[in-house]
């Protein structure tokens, strides 16, 4: 038995706050905003596509999130920190979706304005935030009939993603975030397949874009073990996928600047630009 503390939910939520350099719109609803930390310098700038976790559920946002972008920026990149409707104030199937994608597509807007280089884009995110940045490069792979596919979505060079929730249909089985999977893509599984199939990176590998995927060994939120079946399925199909474990560090530790989890997690995205 580890005798080590991890950090709990409480302690990561009550993070301080760090303000963005501005916060911006991409729709009308409260929660379609993003804020967008920017480094020194003229630019262009490389660009960090972040989402936020906390099981999709309404009562976390982005918040606490801010001390590592703010991290990102003092190391050179532009932010794009997304807030986006969630389970219990508008989100679900397939509105969580649409606004990823939505948000992400800001970019091209934001980009002359903010001196951003769209040619490189790195998306990261992490828990619930995790599986959505693995979707949002998994976008070029969904169906025009689906009703989250939007046209022309944007690409990343590679995407790090963090404790994901990386498959949907395990998710269930394996009780991450309690019913939160099920309530996202408006279902169970054996009732709502095609749902699943759409909005969960492990249905549509091979995701043909480069992915590490970081885990504490101790997360017991979305553990190791869960992820690596992900890592290790994409790379039979063909993806360059990476699975780094963390020793001795839960759920929450990879998300905190300060942590010397954090500090490897920062130089692991620094290192794809």
């Amino acid at each position: 038995m580890s005798d080590t503390t991890l950090v709990s939910a409480e302690s990561y939520t009550q993070l301080p706050q760090q303000k963005a350099d501005h916060r911006i719109t991409y729709g009308n609803d409260p929660s379609q905003f993003g804020d967008l930390f920017l480094p020194s310098g003229d630019g262009p700038h490389p660009v960090l596509f972040l989402l936020h976790g906390g099981c999709w559920r309404a009562q976390y946002g982005l918040e606490p999130m801010g001390q590592l972008a703010r991290a990102f920026a003092k190391q050179g990149l532009a932010v794009w920190s997304l807030e986006y409707r969630r389970l219990g104030n508008g989100g679900g199937w397939p509105n969580t979706f649409l606004d990823v994608a939505n948000g992400a597509d800001k970019l091209r807007e934001l980009a002359d304005e903010y001196h951003l280089d769209l040619d490189r884009i790195v998306v990261s995110g992490h828990s619930a935030g995790g599986h959505l940045a693995l979707w949002s490069a998994a976008r070029p792979l969904i169906s025009p009939k689906s009703p989250i596919y939007t046209p022309n979505p944007l690409k990343f060079k590679s995407v790090v993603a963090l404790a994901p929730v990386c498959d949907l249909e395990r998710a269930v089985a394996w009780d991450i975030c309690v019913d939160a999977a099920d309530i996202l893509v408006g279902g169970h599984p054996r009732q709502n397949y095609e749902n699943y199939y759409q909005g969960s990176p492990s249905a549509l590998l091979p995701l043909n874009v480069r992915h590490i995927t970081i885990n504490g060994t101790l997360d017991d939120i979305v553990p190791i073990e869960y992820v690596t079946h992900f890592v290790e399925s994409a790379h039979k199909l063909g993806d360059n996928a990476t699975l780094i474990g963390v020793p001795d560090v839960g759920h929450f530790e990879i998300v905190m600047a300060s942590h010397p989890a954090g500090k490897l997690v920062i130089d692991t995205i620094l290192s794809e630009f």
